[in-house]
């Protein structure tokens, strides 16, 4: 299970295509071209960790919540009864699923002893890039309250991630729950777009300089300073490549997020 993320193909870059032409309007003016919603509480999450009530499945398992795409969850063999573990919500990129936004962070989440969550989309991409939060950030909800019922949680280590489409999202919903996520990293993200800022969680961000799918001028000359501005501690790294996760920017991450939870290096 490595850490890196391969480069985009051609045929592949076809299928950002859309979503990429997308990103990069929504995003034309930063975030002021994607508004805050007239509802101050859209896409505000209310699942919060608590007490859990249910034995949790060790390793992956499926998370059924009457959908045709739901989730995947991962639990650490290690788990254990009433001891509270950090969760990480993972996020695939476009067109992507729930074993494609978990399945790179693995061997992290066995080493770290971490609980992962992976929602999928309710179709080929999340909600906020089309203008609003409404089904994704709901059924992320409820994904977060049934997890809540099965694995004990330490609610002062909750994060969010993703890669494209699942950064961009990572950023949006990370923000507006700030009061939930402690950190949010994003991976070559295209958009930020948060409802209302809540809490002041840390960020860590990457981006190629020569993806040609979604802007890293955007990235580092937008979003990274207004992070920054608005009071954000941000980590940003650049580097030399195409739409992709390189294996040491993935483990500069992954040593960055260890730790803000205090998790030793294995």
């Amino acid at each position: 299970m490595g850490g890196g993320e391969r480069a985009v193909s051609r045929r592949e870059w076809l299928r950002y295509a859309t979503s990429a032409t997308a990103a990069a309007f929504l995003a034309g003016c930063g975030e002021q071209l994607l508004a805050p919603l007239e509802d101050p509480d859209a896409g505000h999450l209310v699942a919060r960790p608590g007490e859990a009530i249910f034995a949790p499945a060790l390793g992956i398992s499926e998370i059924r919540l009457g959908g045709a795409r739901d989730g995947l969850r991962f639990v650490p063999s290690t788990y254990r009864a009433g001891e509270a573990l950090p969760l990480l919500v993972t996020l695939h990129g476009y067109g992507g699923n729930a074993y494609g936004g978990l399945q790179r962070y693995l061997d992290f989440a066995e080493s770290a002893r971490v609980v992962l969550l992976s929602p999928d989309s309710r179709s080929d991409t999340w909600d906020r890039g089309f203008g609003g939060f409404g089904a994704d950030s709901r059924f992320i909800d409820n994904a977060l309250s049934e997890t809540f019922l099965r694995c004990s949680i330490d609610r002062l280590r909750v994060g969010i991630c993703g890669f494209s489409d699942g950064a961009s999202y990572a950023l949006s919903l990370g923000r507006t729950n700030g009061d939930l996520f402690s950190q949010l990293m994003a991976f070559s993200p295209g958009y930020m777009a948060p409802n209302v800022d809540r809490g002041k969680p840390k960020v860590f961000v990457s981006h190629g300089t020569r993806d040609s799918v979604l802007s890293f001028e955007r990235t580092k000359s937008v979003f990274v300073p207004r992070l920054r501005d608005a009071g954000y501690q941000t980590t940003f790294r650049e580097f030399d490549g195409t739409h992709q996760i390189p294996a040491d920017v993935f483990a500069e991450a992954l040593t960055w997020l260890r730790a803000q939870w205090g998790v030793p290096p294995t």
